[in-house]
């Protein structure tokens, strides 16, 4: 028997504001999506959240010192974790990517507000804090402690977990949020490893998928169904502040005469055979 592969931690973040209303749908929200390079390894060509895996940076000791609403042994009580530490760098990878991929930066000023690139030099300064954190030359930290910064985590509502099947040569343990879009930031692709950007209705998404238009998997492909059953993004963002306990989902992948299906956990014939 072939040892199992670990699953990599990860977190993304769902950026959803309200649309105008419509006729055609219900639901008002629109979620920010990245299309991956058709070259990447994982996922090419594929529509996805802002998002990653939770880096070394992520998980440094002094994350309480920048982050407001929400301490490391709360986020890794709603985490699950077990021993409960760690969890707040996860909040913290889901921010740093959203920064890194969709220059977003979730975070409070020392006006106590989100912070706002309107000003042309400060929009340049913030660009260079990107590019630095991007290739690894500072860390999100540094940056907020320079800026006098708070990163928002309070703002950032966990919202489902899932863990790659096994079989596939790369795994995450992805933890999703989502967060309200700030306004005054950028919203852009970072032309290495995303290609084009997009607001889009979640059951727009999804139609879009089904008909072969557009590359989404499984985890993001329910995700976005889970948040089209919701009108407002005040309604989504008050349901995920509300949710204490988050199932965690590994998809199993079954072959059998009807051809291939994806199971989860509670479906029929999930347990059966090696998961």
């Amino acid at each position: 028997m072939t040892d199992v592969l670990e699953p990599r931690d990860a977190a993304t973040v769902m950026l959803v504001r309200d649309g105008s209303p419509r006729d055609d749908i219900e639901s008002r929200i629109e979620v920010f999506m990245l299309r991956r390079n058709l070259d990447s390894v994982f996922l090419g060509g594929a529509y996805v959240f802002p998002g990653g895996a939770v880096d070394d940076h992520d998980r440094h000791a002094d994350l309480d010192a920048v982050c407001t609403g929400r301490t490391d042994a709360a986020a890794s009580a709603l985490l699950g974790l077990d021993p409960p530490t760690g969890g707040l760098a996860f909040w913290v990878a889901g921010i740093r990517e959203a920064f890194e991929e969709a220059g977003v930066l979730l975070a409070y000023g020392r006006d106590g507000e989100i912070v706002d690139w309107s000003d042309d030099s400060v929009a340049a300064r913030f660009a260079e804090h990107r590019k630095a954190v991007d290739t690894g030359e500072r860390r999100l930290v540094d940056i907020c402690l320079d800026e006098g910064l708070q990163l928002a985590v309070d703002t950032v509502h966990y919202f489902s977990h899932w863990i790659t099947p096994v079989g596939p040569p790369r795994r995450f343990d992805t933890r999703f949020f989502v967060a309200r879009a700030p306004e005054g930031h950028t919203y852009l692709h970072d032309e290495r490893e995303t290609i084009d950007n997009a607001w889009v209705r979640p059951a727009e998404a999804i139609e879009r998928q089904a008909r072969g238009e557009v590359d989404i998997i499984f985890p993001t492909l329910r995700t976005l169904l889970a948040i089209s059953r919701f009108e407002t993004t005040d309604e989504l963002l008050s349901a995920a502040a509300a949710v204490d306990q988050v199932p965690t989902m590994l998809p199993r992948v079954v072959k059998d005469a009807d051809g291939t299906r994806i199971l989860l956990p509670g479906d029929e014939g999930y347990d059966d055979g090696e998961s």
